[in-house]
């Protein structure tokens, strides 16, 4: 009986055939390790009386990597998230601050800067989204969203502070 060494450097190219049959190019080096552990497996269980290796083998590593795969998938599936500019789309439906907690927020905001008042003043009153101030002032969403991350910075501070 040969050793696991050399069954593993005689099947090493039937288990690179099988990862480029099944179209595997991510985590290439996760799916060689589960070929060998399997090829591993599949040499301690064989049974000469009942067939031909290299068939047993290439059935239980090509086997394995499927059920890999439809189980990265799947798990890929469950947990997917959206582009930012998803939430950009979903209608807030949270009230509206009311006029008294408003002023109160902006006479403590002392510190923000004109563009982040703009901001504060856009989202808070007129209720427009970080797209809709783009266009507007004719910025870029990502000069937008810099304003908007330093004024919310900012407003915890000054929040903290009371």
């Amino acid at each position: 009986m040969e050793s696991f060494e050399q069954i593993a450097a005689q099947y090493e190219p039937m288990i690179h055939d099988i990862m480029h049959k099944l179209n595997i190019y991510k985590n290439t080096e996760e799916f060689q390790q589960l070929g060998l552990i399997t090829l591993w497996q599949a040499w301690k269980n064989h049974d000469d009386e009942k067939g031909n290796f290299f068939s047993y083998a290439y059935g239980m590593v090509k086997g394995k990597m499927m059920n890999e795969l439809t189980r990265q998938t799947s798990q890929i599936d469950r947990y997917i998230y959206p582009e930012a500019d998803f939430w950009e789309f979903i209608e807030d439906t949270s009230p509206a601050p009311s006029s008294e907690l408003t002023q109160d927020l902006f006479g403590k905001c002392g510190m923000l800067s004109e563009n982040q008042m703009k901001w504060l003043q856009y989202t808070l009153c007129d209720g427009l989204s970080v797209r809709e101030i783009a266009d507007k002032e004719q910025l870029s969403l990502s000069a937008v969203k810099n304003w908007r991350h330093g004024a919310r910075e900012k407003l915890k501070k000054i929040l903290q502070l009371n």
